[in-house]
């Protein structure tokens, strides 16, 4: 049985994948920013401890740090994230800068803070890995000219990712980041490709995969890998 945290657990992608480690028998640190109205999460079946976190302020990390003590965490999963101003506030004409900052504070640097917040956790772990939900949009080589504040906040925790796991395969722990599709979420809406099921799925078996001698890459929720 595996220790296995995720954030933005209580709905779309990261409901799916704490439904799936649950149902494997896995212990699940289920973290979300209001626990008191994720019904949802807090009614899946399993060995679940739904824990209160906003990824964006450290104060709040921190308490959720202190709340998991000493626990070893195999998986990180840093799966929380938001999509930015509105669509037209975020080109490259037009900017709210203030959005632009609250995403990069959310996409970029929540996955840090949650990260350096657990390492002591990640060290107790046999084989801990760390895995980053990104998207495709954060690529340098896809030219999609559409929300230019996420995509920069994305890019931007791809490098961070990338480098970090030159410095944990020194510790034995494994980095890896996963774009998970166009979801049929709020945030991908409803025409998107594919269920959060699909997605989910798809991201355990990749997550299952990662390993030291792979560690630092960049993949799709189904396998494949993907270009930077």
């Amino acid at each position: 049985m595996a220790t296995v945290l995720i954030t933005g657990a209580n709905k779309g992608v990261g409901l799916e994948l704490t439904k799936i480690y649950a149902g494997r028998g896995d212990k699940v640190l289920a973290c979300c920013r209001n626990p008191d109205s994720a019904d949802a999460l807090t009614s899946v079946a399993g060995d679940v401890q739904v824990i209160g976190v906003i990824v964006g302020d450290d104060t709040s990390v921190k308490n959720m740090a202190e709340s998991i003590g000493d626990q070893a965490i195999d998986v990180m999963i840093n799966n929380a994230g938001m999509a930015g101003p509105g669509f037209t506030q975020q080109t490259t004409y037009e900017m709210d800068f203030d959005g632009w900052a609250e995403t990069f504070n959310v996409n970029s640097m929540g996955p840090v803070r949650v990260m350096q917040a657990l390492m002591a956790n990640l060290r107790g772990a046999e084989a801990a890995k760390v895995v980053t939900i990104t998207s495709q949009m954060g690529a340098l080589s896809l030219d999609m000219v559409a929300a230019h504040a996420y995509c920069a906040s994305k890019a931007a925790v791809n490098k961070f990712m990338r480098l970090a796991a030159i410095d944990l395969k020194k510790e034995g722990i494994a980095v890896g980041l996963i774009h998970p599709g166009w979801v049929k979420t709020d945030m991908g809406g409803p025409n998107a490709d594919i269920t959060p099921e699909e997605s989910a799925a798809g991201i355990a078996s990749v997550v299952d995969d990662i390993s030291l001698e792979n560690a630092g890459g960049f993949w799709k929720w189904n396998g494949e890998t993907h270009d930077w």
